[in-house]
């Protein structure tokens, strides 16, 4: 299926024929970008079943529907002593109480409590027939009365207290976990609650990711002069993998288009999805976009943004396609802005946000732009004055091909904001939102 589809699964023949898709020519914004992706990415792999200890991190294919009350029986909240409250005296200061019974989590009462009776219970217990209220032990007195265990219990109190009502949490017939999601520990441990072993999930996305030029060198060799060591490959290989895909390292393209076109040509018959980084700008080594049109469909988006303007979405037979700048900031940052949340629903997680989460934290230095477009700006927090999360650009903001090493995050100017200055709010997106 195509990286943009309609659910009807129509193939992309050309960039035109997609209804509501700008111009191959056009600068569109995010916003525009990512409700594109969210209406039209659909799933591209099957389903398949996997046990519960194998499901954290997998995409759930279809809604886990509790078929019992969660807990399913009234249970005792803590340690103490069942008791019937209409039994407690509104006068005296105490009530006295026999103990007829014992309970452990377990170990339900096989029978009907009276009037006057009492059961020493622990938390989980099954809450006995005719009992309705649990007293903390430390508010109770025992007394032994001619090998008679009887309970002193305080007055007042509220009906019920101490107790966890069946279905508290859930009844039976709740949607637990919608399909759509990738599971995490809680999903995994609401559906062992409902009594589920194993779990229908979408198979992990295939990817294979190339990096692309003649300058680009492995780490472990010799540098030659006027190269550089290969960084784009690992960052998305490993960006991919933490979105739960099966990643394989299909190595360097060389600035030839006859090996692009057959290096692609054999990946999309054995990968979900191509990824890669370069070649999909105008320069006259270009040659990714060529060899994608020659043997697919390829959708030029020049994204308003910096960095991570020149980004490209296509199909080669049943693969899709994502092309990414060749700067490795910009690489980075175009994945996790705009191939993140394409990897997302082509895996079937259509239930997670398009977006990552992002949080308003306090300027500590001025963030500005020169440019009408989006701008991501590499930052870092620190403690303000008052302890609380305060962001400040690291790197070297106009540019899209350095690191920093202390970076932790973006901050996301939009494209009304040309200066921030400190004090005023700004948006944090931690990256670790972005590679999960």
């Amino acid at each position: 299926m195509p990286v943009l589809s309609e659910a009807s699964s129509r193939p992309l023949t050309k960039p035109a024929s997609l209804d509501g898709l700008p111009a191959s020519d056009a600068e569109i914004g995010l916003d525009q970008a990512l409700a594109l992706l969210a209406k039209r990415c659909v799933p591209v792999v099957g389903l398949e079943t996997v046990p519960l200890t194998e499901a954290h991190g997998r995409v759930l294919a279809k809604d886990i529907i509790a078929t019992i009350d969660s807990p399913p029986f009234a249970n005792a909240a803590m340690d103490g002593f069942a008791v019937r409250h209409s039994d407690l005296s509104s006068s005296d200061e105490t009530t006295s109480l026999r103990i007829v019974a014992r309970i452990a989590a377990g170990h339900p009462a096989h029978r009907t409590f009276g009037s006057g009776e009492a059961a020493l219970i622990f938390t989980g217990a099954p809450l006995p027939c005719g009992l309705d209220t649990v007293v903390m032990q430390e508010n109770c007195t025992l007394e032994d009365r001619q090998g008679q265990d009887f309970v002193l219990v305080p007055t007042g109190g509220v009906a019920g207290r101490h107790v966890r009502p069946a279905g508290e949490d859930f009844a039976a017939g709740t949607v637990v976990v919608r399909a759509g999601r990738r599971l995490l520990p809680h999903h995994v441990a609401l559906a062992a609650t409902v009594g589920r072993s194993t779990l229908p999930v979408y198979r992990r996305l295939r990817v294979a990711v190339f990096s692309t030029g003649d300058e680009i060198i492995e780490p472990g060799h010799p540098l030659p002069p006027g190269s550089v060591y290969t960084s784009n490959r690992f960052a998305l290989m490993a960006l991919a993998r933490g979105l739960g895909c099966h990643v394989d390292d299909l190595g360097n393209l060389p600035d030839r288009f006859d090996a692009t076109c057959r290096a692609f040509s054999d990946a999309a018959q054995r990968y979900d999805l191509l990824i890669t980084s370069g070649g999909v700008s105008v320069g006259g080594e270009d040659h990714v976009r060529d060899a994608v049109r020659s043997l697919g469909a390829l959708l030029p988006w020049k994204l308003s943004i910096r960095p991570g303007k020149p980004t490209a979405l296509g199909q080669i037979g049943d693969a899709s396609f994502i092309g990414l700048p060749g700067s490795p900031v910009a690489a980075q940052i175009a994945f996790m802005i705009l191939a993140r949340p394409a990897i997302l629903r082509l895996s079937g997680a259509v239930g997670e946000p398009i977006s990552p989460q992002r949080f308003r934290v306090t300027a500590a230095a001025t963030f500005s732009k020169n440019h009408s477009g989006r701008q991501f700006v590499r930052s870092r927090l620190k403690a303000g004055p008052d302890g609380t999360p305060q962001a400040e650009p690291c790197g070297t903001p106009a540019t899209s091909g350095g690191y920093s090493p202390d970076g932790e995050g973006l901050v996301d100017m939009t494209e009304d904001s040309r200066h921030i200055v400190p004090g005023e709010m700004v948006d944090f997106i931690p990256y670790q939102t972005m590679q999960w």
